[in-house]
C-alpha cells in the first residue's frame, strides 16, 4: 500500500484529493492547520483506517519531517492563496508559501520521497500578455502571492538537481468545484458567485466583465495529480505543467452559465442583477493555458469543461448550501 502525504488537506482541493486516493486503495496522511481548511471536509474520513490527521503548521521543520514518515509520495496544497490576501499581509503569505514550502522540501529530501508534487498557481506569468499561456514563457510577477509561487517553483529545480528529489509542479488554473469554500473575504469568484445568487444578492463583478479566465473544474485538477504523482515518464519529471482545460471564459459568460444553471432549481435566479466595480489590484487581464505539454508528457486529458464542470458543481452547491 502506497502512502501519500497531503499537505492542506482539510481543504478545498486537498479534501477532493484525499477522498479520491482513499477511493482508490491508498493510505493518506493529511497535515492541516485549519488557517483555511475545515473540519468538516475531512469528516467522512475520521474513521478511516488508511487515513491519518495531523494537525499542524509546514511552517515549522519538525511537524514537517513527522508528517513524511514512511509516505511514498507528497502533494503539497498547503499555502496561502489569494492575490488580495497576499497584498494586504505579505509577510504571512511569504511565511507559509515560500518558507512552509521549503519546510517540506527538506523534509521530503531528508526522507528520500518518491515524488514531491506541489501546487503552482498561473499567477507566475505575470504581466506576460502572450496567449495562450506556454509553461517556459513568463512575465514578472503582479502580487506578493505570485512572487511567493514563482519562489517555489525555483527552490523546487534547485532541490531537484541539487539533491536529486524528484519534483513536478501544477500550475493551478482557477480551480472550482464541490467543496469549494464560498464564505470568507477572500472566497474564490465561483462559490461567492453562486452563494449571492441563491440568496438573491446581487453579485459584483470586479472591472467590465471582459477579463477572462481558464476556469478548471475540481476533477481535472485531480487528474494531474494522479497521473503527475505517478507517471513513469524519465520526460515528464522535474518540470511545470499548466493545470486547465485550455479555453478560456469571460466574467460575463461565467455570469450566464451559472444564472442558467441555478434557474433550473429556482427561476427567479434568471432576473438578478449583477453589478460592476472597479479592477481589483493584481489581476491579470486574460488568461488561457495551453496544455499541450501536459497532455504530451503526463497524457492528461481534461473529462470536464467549463460547461460541464459549472453544471455539477452549481448541483453541489444548490444541495450543500441551502
Amino acid at each position: 500500500m502506497n502512502k501519500i502525504l497531503i499537505t492542506g488537506g482539510a481543504g478545498f482541493i486537498g479534501s477532493n484529493l484525499t477522498e479520491y486516493f482513499l477511493n482508490k486503495g491508498y493510505y493518506v496522511v493529511c497535515l492541516d492547520n485549519f488557517a483555511t481548511g475545515h473540519r468538516y471536509n475531512i469528516e467522512p474520513f475520521l474513521e478511516n483506517s488508511n487515513y491519518k490527521l495531523i494537525e499542524g503548521d509546514i511552517r515549522d521543520l519538525e511537524t514537517c519531517k513527522t508528517a513524511v514518515e514512511g509516505v511514498d509520495y507528497i502533494l503539497h496544497q498547503a499555502a496561502l492563496g489569494s492575490v488580495p490576501r497576499s497584498i494586504k499581509d505579505p509577510v504571512t503569505s511569504n511565511d507559509v508559501n515560500v518558507t512552509g514550502f521549503l519546510n517540506m522540501l527538506i523534509a521530503a529530501r531528508d526522507a528520500n520521497i518518491k515524488r514531491f508534487v506541489y501546487a503552482a498557481s498561473s499567477s507566475t506569468y505575470g504581466d506576460s500578455e502572450s496567449l495562450p499561456k506556454v509553461e517556459d514563457v513568463i512575465g514578472k510577477p503582479l502580487s506578493p502571492y505570485a512572487v511567493t509561487k514563482f519562489v517555489n517553483e525555483l527552490y523546487a529545480d534547485v532541490f531537484s538537481k541539487t539533491y536529486g528529489i524528484q519534483c513536478i509542479g501544477l500550475r493551478y488554473f482557477n480551480v472550482f468545484g464541490r467543496r469549494q469554500d464560498p464564505n470568507g473575504a477572500y472566497a474564490a469568484v465561483i462559490p461567492l458567485f453562486v452563494k449571492q445568487l441563491i440568496n438573491h444578492e446581487s453579485p459584483k463583478i470586479n472591472g467590465t466583465g471582459d477579463y477572462s479566465r481558464d476556469f478548471t473544474y475540481i476533477d481535472n485538477v485531480i487528474q494531474m495529480n494522479e497521473l503527475a504523482m505517478l507517471s513513469e515518464n524519465a520526460e515528464a519529471v522535474n518540470t511545470v505543467y499548466n493545470t486547465a482545460v485550455g479555453d478560456r471564459t469571460t466574467l460575463n459568460d461565467l455570469m450566464h452559465y451559472l444564472k442558467k444553471y441555478l434557474s433550473e432549481f429556482d427561476p427567479e435566479i434568471a432576473n438578478v442583477n449583477t453589478i460592476y466595480g472597479p479592477n481589483r489590484i493584481g489581476d491579470i487581464p486574460h488568461s488561457l493555458a495551453s496544455i499541450k505539454k501536459a497532455e504530451k508528457l503526463l497524457g492528461y486529458k481534461p473529462s470536464h469543461t467549463i460547461d460541464k464542470g459549472l453544471k455539477e458543481a452549481v448541483q453541489w452547491y444548490w444541495e450543500n448550501l441551502k
